[in-house]
């Protein structure tokens, strides 16, 4: 079992060889290992401070920028160092054998820094997933997302909420108890339930960017579909700029599902090229028609490629209204002609004609779908069933006008409890491995 009293170290910064090498250390024994790399008196705090470290013959291993943050003004709220070394393998592992040594130090698990800011308050469960998602995020719209997130404005807003609920509970008891004192007006609960119909509205109104939220951190899932020899192979690798996809003039070369990530306007897309959709007797092609279905049908939005004036017979495929773009491909082999009404635009790949329209074609999907949507909105599963919980439990108090005070001040407790498990002021302990999993070695 991993001792949370130990003095934990960690490489911060990316892989070697780099320019800079930023080691992490955060322990009662930070300061005194620091010292013992050093000549001279500690550093002042949060000053950097250029030092010679040595090993423990008085050799030198390198000249670094060190400094120190005491308890409890750190990242994690114990006594902090922090070592800027320059970023050479052998450097690093000659300090890491130096704090090998030390009795009670050990090398840092994955997300165990963010663990400890947990565990000493200095931040919350949705701080925490938000700062995971700032250090994943490869797209300008995550980022923003994951601001919100990690700077505790979503925080705000939910513990806003809780005190509401708070504050909603204290008077209906009050009523209960001091309902015979002149102080105590004898409808003040009565105020109660018109503030918290207001505070369900919120609840919904919030709940209603889940899904643009969930575009915005997971990327829009789009699938290329159509029979085979359409170009959704091309297409794919045209989309990307490279070659991701093998391209033949042989029918059912692709046989699985292949994704390629895209950064388009700030949004992640992830793009599917899948096999192509006909009726077949092999076994490995029938298997790969049936998840290029499947693909299609879970996508947030198809491109169906179409290398012919008029819709194929062996589709396969439920369309769904709003979710569908139709492309004609290859129309560089094609005379001009008026394109067929069904079709949202026509391609080649090989002149790039078309590209730019289809791209501005999936934009405007993005935007449409994403809408004017607040970057303060529930971004995971995980905040989504505890709002839902929250919001039925707000519905059942309001809905049980006649009934006892203490049963409707009962289903507000258990509103405030689900909003509490989002934010990790209530036992949440079973999420604590899943959740600092997702972090890298040193963060």
């Amino acid at each position: 079992m991993i001792k949370t009293t130990d003095t934990i170290y960690a490489l911060s910064s990316g892989a070697l060889p780099a320019g800079v090498a930023v080691i992490r250390l955060s322990g009662p024994l930070a300061p005194s290992m620091l010292q013992g790399l050093i000549d001279g008196p500690l550093p002042d705090s949060r000053k950097a401070s250029l030092r010679t470290i040595r090993n423990r013959n008085g050799l030198v291993i390198d000249q670094a920028l060190v400094l120190i943050f005491p308890a409890p003004n750190s990242f994690t709220g114990e006594a902090c160092v922090e070592l800027q070394v320059h970023g050479s393998r052998a450097v690093v592992s000659a300090i890491f054998e130096e704090f090998s040594s030390y009795e009670g130090a050990r090398p840092a698990e994955a997300g165990e820094f963010s663990q400890r800011a947990f565990e000493n308050g200095k931040m919350d469960l949705v701080e925490v997933e938000g700062l995971a998602d700032l250090l994943h995020a490869e797209t300008e719209m995550q980022r923003r997302l994951a601001v919100e997130q990690s700077t505790g404005k979503l925080s705000g807003l939910y513990d806003g909420w809780a005190d509401r609920l708070t504050r909603a509970r204290a008077f209906i008891e009050a009523e209960l108890d001091f309902a015979d004192e002149e102080d105590v007006p004898d409808s003040v609960a009565n105020q109660v339930w018109v503030q918290m119909a207001a505070l369900l509205g919120e609840i919904d109104h919030h709940l209603t960017g889940a899904h643009s939220a969930e575009i915005i951190r997971d990327g829009l899932k789009i699938a290329l579909v159509g029979e085979p020899n359409v170009g959704k192979s091309s297409l794919l690798n045209a989309l990307s700029g490279r070659d991701v996809a093998i391209v033949t003039d042989i029918a059912g070369t692709t046989r699985d599902i292949l994704n390629v990530d895209l950064n388009l306007g700030g949004y992640l897309v992830t793009v599917s090229d899948t096999a192509g959709i006909r009726e077949t007797s092999d076994a490995v092609e029938k298997e790969g028609v049936r998840r290029a279905v499947a693909k299609a049908e879970t996508a947030d939005l198809v491109i169906h490629l179409i290398d012919s004036d008029s819709i194929p017979k062996q589709t396969n495929l439920t369309l769904i209204s709003g979710k569908h773009i139709f492309v004609r491909s290859k129309s560089d082999m094609r005379d001009a002609a008026p394109l067929p009404s069904e079709f949202s635009l026509a391609l080649s790949v090989e002149t790039g004609h078309g590209l730019d329209d289809l791209k501005s074609l999936i934009k405007d999907h993005i935007d449409n779908s994403v809408g004017s949507a607040s970057m303060l909105a529930p971004v995971r599963q995980r905040h989504q069933k505890r709002l839902e919980e929250t919001r039925n439990y707000v519905s059942d108090a309001l809905q049980s006008e006649g009934r006892d005070l203490a049963i409707r001040s009962e289903y507000l407790r258990l509103a405030a409890s689900s909003l509490g498990r989002i934010t990790g002021r209530v036992d949440v302990e079973d999420l604590l491995g899943v959740i600092f999993s997702e972090f890298c070695i040193g963060k």
